[in-house]
């Protein structure tokens, strides 16, 4: 009570922060006079000016008043745009590097143009980073004739780019992208072998867009770079044609919430039978029994039209946040494989994970971050626990007047459905658009199929129909338009009420027209898009329709903010029933007596305040669930993101070259005193000292046969043999380089720690994924498995780098070439095949059996060659 009123009194924390960037919009609001005297010429001088006063040491801070102003006036000149007073205040935000929450339609990728132009002054480098393709190249275009008119350069990173490309777009003042391209980009920079075939430069300042979607929704699935690993496929259909034979609840248990499925006593012996082996948990049974966990998850957990597509005879992911395919993505750990073989199409080989990074590690390399989106205040906790972000919300240019009703609730999906479709007729019947909102593909083909059989027109936008996403969705605000969307509802793009003119301009516009033709076209489609426009005014806007909750209230909001932009009117209402996910599986017992207390007939929904909180509740429920699981998760990835961060660093060094000669050294200086410690022992006499091992040692590590006549060891010290060993050793090194010569020398060194390197961390990231599996039944023997985690993995990373060390030494001194021109095919250049997946969504840290058992470094190599395995293959 005491806080209410103290909230009154002083304001909230978002509406003094609001107050407090009052000043600085109006120094850059009396600017504008000024500015609109410049001459084009005189605008792009400014930029070289503003970059000198950098140089010379003026904050970025002390030039935004000029600067914003500045790209204002860009604007005007150029887009026939002028931000206004709330988009000068959401720049300023994201500038200070943190989130502006701006609604639909309020036009942030106008916002972004200030801080980005202003912090590429600096010549670091600053990205625009979005959700899809399209619109990278759309704002990049649209937005690039401001920065070109200020005489900075604008890249675009999408798919099909080639690395010359690439790292074009990446050496531009301003490049913009997906999410994806730029942490593919890199973890394949952290994969090359030469400095001048990396792309990017360092992580300098970032605004992402639909920043709840990427930083949020999207952090719990990494991204993968894997190769391909032999593995039969033939076991998978052998297990697929077993699963359909076990039973649910009998054989197997299933828990929705956390979406695992687990077989029970009767479904391990029923699977047993099945596959006639005597222990499904026999050691030698564990490649088969994850086999069978994977497939009833591929049949039981994974659903055709849902979570993915058969498109080609190909499985293709279907992106959960945003409806989208993504092509060429794979879920991970034999998952794929399974969901083909349950399809039965061609079963693509098992690949092994060769680098991986989360976008919640990626973005915090940044050293300046900002987002902006239409809907964070929901998960402001999470965006300042994880990436110290705060969330600013933007107040609106105009007023919002769109009618927010109240969820109508039915019993059942089909009454659901029905009222749906009776409340589209009756809509389409008046004229006034409708947009309804689906959270699955299969769920908007229902809809459609209904909508075709009552004979009304409409355009469904999922992702089976996603080339023309933009078209449709610019024109879903038609007079008498019905469009039905998935969770993509086309971000980014706005609605306009009576259809968007330019697209109609651009849809009719010919090449071969004359100007004169072009302006009376233009004006014929503006004239009828402003009486339509009108009419759908009139008829009360847009009408938003969700057809389910989602389980974040932000996608729900999303969905709603498609209609009333700009001060235009509209309204939304949600079409529930308790058979949907969301209320079956997380809906409260209070649901349930809330809804027997108002009582339920068939075809008649209730609506009341109440059922509405109680659902919001539910969706509060999860989002909080599953903040919990992203920062538990977070903090195992920290682990790993230290261990990354160490290795890309040395790999870094090494392709620099400029300290390899001082790097090997140290190491085999290393090496030597490692040898001698573990042969010598100065509390015996030389005598007694282990020689036999000792010569062993240093003929294996150096390829060097070193002995010392048994008359001369009594004399010797420790101190003394150290000496007599650093110099044989030094002695091959330096005969080596003369041999080679010291250019391709250098370049032999470079290419023997690169590989070292790069084996040892790819064989770690396995090793990392098995401990991190088992991990959690520490917590049964009263440890925390986080920390078990922690002190193993420092372990295991320790154990790593002084294989690295040892390898690299080893084949440095072993390695003979004839003649110096060989030594440039030691190069890597038959290009390994990879492929970028995102990882299936990373459950929390738990005992699964793995296929891949982890073979003891002093255990005999499985390949059969009779040496150790830390000797043989776990090189």
């Amino acid at each position: 009570m005491l806080g209410d009123l103290l909230k009154k009194i002083v304001g909230s924390k978002n509406e003094r922060e609001l107050r407090r960037l009052q000043p600085l919009l109006l120094k850059v609001n009396s600017l504008e006079p000024s500015m609109e005297k410049l001459s084009d010429e005189e605008m792009r001088g400014k930029t070289a000016e503003y970059r000198e006063k950098i140089e010379k040491g003026m904050a970025l801070d002390e030039i935004l008043p000029e600067a914003f102003a500045l790209v204002r006036e860009a604007s005007k000149r150029t887009l026939r745009m002028r931000p206004f007073d709330v988009q000068i205040i959401g720049a300023i935000i994201l500038h200070q590097g943190k989130i502006a929450e701006m609604k639909t339609g309020e036009g942030k990728t106008l916002v972004a143009t200030m801080p980005l132009y202003l912090n590429a002054l600096t010549g670091k480098g600053v990205h625009l980073v979005t959700v899809n393709d399209y619109l990278a190249k759309r704002d990049s275009e649209w937005m690039g004739a401001i920065y070109n008119f200020l005489g900075l350069s604008v890249g675009v990173i999408v798919h099909e780019k080639s690395d010359a490309e690439r790292q074009e777009a990446y050496s531009a003042d301003i490049t913009y992208g997906t999410n994806n391209e730029f942490g593919f980009d890199y973890l394949r920079d952290n994969m090359k072998f030469e400095l001048k075939d990396m792309v990017q430069r360092e992580l300098n300042y970032a605004i992402v867009d639909e920043v709840d979607s990427i930083l949020i929704d999207e952090a719990r699935t990494p991204l993968i770079i894997s190769g391909p690993a032999e593995e039969s496929t033939e076991t998978y259909y052998h297990v697929d044609r077993i699963i359909p034979r076990l039973k649910r609840e009998k054989d197997y248990t299933v828990e929705e919430k956390t979406k695992t499925v687990a077989l029970t006593e009767d479904g391990v012996r029923r699977a047993e039978e099945l596959l006639s082996v005597e222990n499904l948990y026999d050691p030698r049974q564990i490649e088969l029994l994850h086999h069978v966990n994977q497939g009833l998850r591929a049949h039981v957990l994974f659903k055709r039209d849902v979570d993915y597509m058969v498109k080609d005879r190909q499985v293709i992911i279907v992106d959960e946040f945003t409806g989208r395919l993504m092509p060429g993505r794979r879920w991970s750990d034999g998952l794929h494989q399974a969901i083909e073989a349950k399809e039965n199409v061609t079963i693509e080989n098992e690949n092994q994970t060769l680098a991986t990074v989360t976008f919640q590690n990626y973005f915090r390399m940044y050293k300046k971050l900002a987002g902006m989106t239409g809907t964070a205040d929901t998960e402001a906790a999470e965006f300042k626990k994880i990436y110290n972000l705060d969330v600013n919300v933007i107040p609106t240019n105009l007023p919002m007047i769109r009618t927010d009703h109240a969820d109508m609730i039915y019993k059942t999906q089909k009454e659901k459905f029905n009222a749906v479709l009776n409340e589209i007729l009756d809509l389409n019947s008046r004229g006034r658009p409708v947009l309804a909102g689906t959270i699955s593909i299969e769920k908007s083909e229902i809809l459609s199929r209904l909508l075709d059989k009552r004979g009304i027109p409409h355009n469904v936008l999922n992702a089976k129909h996603h080339e023309k996403e933009a078209m449709i969705i610019a024109q879903a605000g038609r007079k008498g338009a019905v469009t039905i969307s998935t969770n993509m509802a086309g971000r980014g793009v706005d609605i306009i009420l009576g259809g968007n003119p330019e697209y109609l301009f651009k849809e009719k516009v010919r090449a071969d027209m004359f100007s004169d033709e072009r302006e009376a076209l233009r004006k014929e489609i503006w004239d009828r898009w402003e009486k339509e426009k009108k009419d759908v005014i009139s008829l009360g806007g847009l009408q938003i329709i969700g057809t389910e909750r989602h389980e974040a209230r932000r996608i729900d909001n999303q969905l709603r903010g498609r209609s009333g932009r700009q001060g235009d009117p509209g309204s939304s209402r949600f079409y529930l029933s308790l058979e949907d996910d969301l209320l079956r599986i997380f809906g409260s017992d209070k649901l349930s007596k809330i809804m027997d207390r108002l009582g339920m007939e068939e075809n008649v929904p209730i609506e009341h305040p109440w059922v509405t909180k109680a659902i919001e509740n539910a969706q509060k429920r999860v989002e909080a669930h599953n903040f919990e699981i992203r920062k538990h998760l977070l903090e195992y990835d920290d682990v790993m993101n230290k261990q990354r961060e160490v290795i890309y660093s040395q790999r870094k060094m090494v392709l620099k070259g400029d300290e390899l000669r001082s790097i090997i050294q140290e190491t085999f200086e290393e090496l030597i005193d490692y040898i001698i410690g573990t042969y010598v022992n100065e509390d015996f006499r030389p005598d007694g000292w282990d020689w036999e091992g000792l010569e062993k040692a240093c003929h294996k590590q150096f390829s060097l046969k070193f002995s010392v006549e048994p008359e001369r060891r009594s004399a010797l010290t420790k101190g003394d043999l150290k000496e007599m060993l650093t110099a044989e050793v030094q002695k091959i090194y330096t005969q080596k380089e003369i041999d080679l010569g010291e250019q391709l020398f250098r370049h032999l060194e470079k290419v023997i720690l690169l590989q070292a390197i790069d084996t040892n961390w790819k064989d770690n990231l396995l090793s990392m994924d098995h401990l991190k599996e088992g991990i959690g039944l520490r917590g049964y023997g009263q440890r925390d498995p986080l920390i078990e985690y922690k002190k193993e993995a420092f372990d295991m990373f320790q154990e790593m780098v002084s294989r690295i060390k040892d390898e690299a030494i080893e084949r440095l001194f072993r390695v003979e070439i004839p003649k110096p021109e060989d030594v440039s095919r030691l190069a890597p250049l038959r290009r390994q095949p990879v492929f970028m997946s995102r990882g299936e969504d990373m459950a929390q840290p738990q005992t699964v059996v793995r296929k891949n058992k982890k073979v003891g470094r002093n255990e005999p190599c499985p390949c059969g060659s009779g040496k150790k395995y830390k000797r043989c293959c776990g090189r």
